[in-house]
């Protein structure tokens, strides 16, 4: 049975940083995609990062560039996201995805709400003050 189960989110004031984790199981890791996606009230759900295990390829969307980092502890079996610079604006809940790489389309099926993505976590709260 695959699971995810996200951690570390929290509230932090602007300018601060989070590193979620995601711990993962009952899959192949390196045989999956991994991805960040997040959902504030009242907004589709959006993807943030994504991670291609095997080739350690990554896709963030533009809003995330620079401030945001996907990385994985293959021995873990845990994916991170070091987010940095948080803004107001990246208050929502976020959530761990996994798919079996296969023909996914790394950054096309990231830069959607996910609905490629089979596999989801419980999702983890990140409020940011101003």
């Amino acid at each position: 049975e695959v699971r995810l189960v996200e951690s570390g989110g929290g509230l932090v004031q602007a300018g601060g940083s989070l590193r979620l984790s995601c711990a993962a199981s009952g899959f192949t890791f390196d045989h999956f995609a991994v991805g960040w996606f997040r959902q504030a009230p009242g907004k589709e759900r959006e993807g943030v990062s994504c991670m291609n295990i095997f080739e350690t390829s990554t896709y963030y969307t533009d809003s995330v560039k620079g401030r945001f980092t996907v990385s994985t502890d293959n021995a873990k079996k845990t994916v991170y996201l070091q987010m940095n610079g948080l803004k107001p604006d990246d208050t929502a809940t976020y959530y761990c995805a996994a798919e079996p790489m296969g023909f996914l389309h790394l950054s096309r099926a990231c830069s959607g709400p996910g609905n490629e993505y089979d596999y989801w976590g419980q999702g983890t709260q990140v409020t940011v003050s101003s």
